[in-house]
């Protein structure tokens, strides 16, 4: 029976995941990562604790199985996207890496819009100029840190710094790569426009592959490291969303993908480039060859969930916090909770947004609070919902839940009462790392495309249906939608 693997270097994980044929998880192993944040809106993390932590959970992930590296058959990466990771000429890491939420570089944002100009960056890169993308990133080092920028040989995003590392091989995937400013993604390449215009060099930046093409093979230094076989295909991966869509089966248009991680996604694959002219959603390539996608971000959602307890009830476990939840009413008799803890991306691409309760009274207590909360993320989810659904969804369309946050029955029913929307769970909760192993399997000769594979190993769970609270929250929701605009100058002076 063919094993494939799965990796994925998150914000907070690296894991390696390995599953049959079947779609079975084998075995699964984590090692926890750490984060830095110097300065106010800046967010690094260090490439080689990546490493430690990848090899660390691969050798686990194969002791726990009670396989070997033979019985790998090739290998799919995910992990983080936009990160920065700058190498010289000998591919030695130049810096920390500077993460999808840093919000730093407004100034270079600014400068790039005005050197390509707006309507057109959008048109080339089916985006703005965001700050949390790797293309003002680079930019940020060449103003900020010049010493830096001059030894620069090499631009990778994070789980592509792990492929070189496992390959001695310099490559990435386009639905990464969409996420650097720097692709036209319309025709899957690297924009010698963007680049040009950017005076970033072309010769900095990896070669691109779909997600189910063998960008290399682990290398004898890899191997040595992981306890993986030399010569092991490497697949291109995708982005932590691209591939957590595959792993939710969300591969053409009539498969909506809600997640609920550290950050909150709305993701509606597209058999056909386009682009939100207003730049408020993510146009992506896919990790479905030959397909893209509209996504829109908020940046704190499960992320928020955890900053309130882990400041607010650092004692009270998560359950228990729920259940207070549970217990409070529908709209937290006026309380509301804005999401803006590291700024915001959709539809306010707006790094200097900021968290707030707004509506507190002496009536509130403590599962008010966090269900104000859970409500909000399902506010800034219904954001992105309804852009997605203005650009065009089918008539006949399923939204799939997936993530951390949503393991939560309260939080589930919150969700499809906010969105109006019934969601449907999966049998897996692995993310990107099964949806890059589901990759890997194609390249590996078991199934012929995405789409069969994800048919024969992913099945649908249990529908939660949309609740007698979708009434309130229509009402609520027109609410939360005018407390940005009425802030968003006060947020600035802050």
């Amino acid at each position: 029976m063919p094993y494939l693997m799965g990796l994925d270097i998150s914000t907070t994980g690296a894991k390696a995941l390995i599953i049959d044929e079947n779609g079975n998880v084998i075995a699964v192993a984590n090692s926890p990562q750490p984060i830095s944040q110097p300065k106010p809106l800046w967010s690094e993390q260090n490439p080689g604790d990546w490493w430690q932590g990848i090899s660390a959970s691969i050798r686990r992930a194969l002791a726990d199985s009670g396989l070997s590296g033979e019985d790998i058959s090739a290998i799919g990466l995910t992990g983080q996207m936009h990160g920065l990771v700058l190498l010289d000429e000998n591919g030695e890491v130049l810096r920390p890496s500077i993460l999808w939420n840093d919000q730093r570089t407004g100034a270079q944002c600014e400068y790039m819009t005005a050197r390509i100009g707006a309507r057109r960056l959008i048109e080339l890169t089916g985006n703005p100029a965001v700050t949390g993308f790797t293309a003002p990133k680079i930019l940020w080092v060449r103003d900020n840190e010049p010493e830096v920028y001059a030894r620069a040989a090499q631009v990778l995003l994070p789980k592509d710094y792990i492929r070189y590392k496992l390959t001695d091989a310099y490559a990435t995937d386009l639905a990464g790569a969409s996420g650097t400013s720097l692709l036209n993604v319309a025709e899957r390449a690297w924009s010698a426009e963007a680049l040009d215009a950017l005076e970033i060099p072309a010769e900095w930046l990896p070669p691109v592959h779909e997600g189910t093409q063998v960008t290399s093979t682990i290398s004898a230094a890899g191997a040595a490291a992981t306890g993986l076989k030399a010569g092991t295909p490497v697949v291109g991966g995708g982005g932590d969303q691209a591939a957590g869509a595959v792993g939710m089966g969300c591969v053409s248009p009539d498969k909506i993908g809600v997640t609920v991680g550290t950050s909150g996604v709305v993701f509606a694959p597209l058999n056909s480039y386009a682009y939100e002219s207003g730049g408020r959603l993510h146009a992506f390539c896919h990790a479905v060859p030959g397909a893209w996608h509209f996504m829109g971000v908020m940046l704190s959602a499960a992320g928020s969930l955890q900053w309130y307890k882990d400041s607010f009830a650092p004692d009270i476990d998560f359950d228990s916090l729920l259940a207070e939840a549970a217990a409070a009413p529908a709209g937290c008799d006026g309380l509301f909770f804005l999401p803006y803890l590291t700024g915001e991306r959709s539809p306010h691409p707006d790094p200097l947004a900021r968290g707030a309760f707004i509506g507190l009274t002496t009536r509130h207590g403590r599962g008010h609070m966090t269900r104000a909360v859970l409500e909000g993320v399902a506010f800034g989810l219904k954001d992105s919902f309804t852009l997605v659904a203005q650009a065009g969804l089918p008539d006949e369309h399923e939204a799939r839940i997936s993530g951390g946050g949503a393991k939560s029955p309260v939080w589930q029913a919150i969700i499809a009462d906010v969105l109006a929307a019934p969601l449907v769970n999966i049998n897996t909760t692995e993310g990107g790392a099964f949806g890059a192993a589901i990759l890997a399997s194609v390249a590996a000769g078991v199934f012929e495309d995405v789409a069969s594979a994800c048919e024969a190993m992913i099945q649908t769970g249990e529908e939660v249906a949309v609740g007698a609270n979708a009434a309130v929250y229509a009402e609520r929701y027109e609410i939360y939608r005018s407390l940005y605009p009425a802030l968003k100058a006060t947020f600035a002076r802050l």
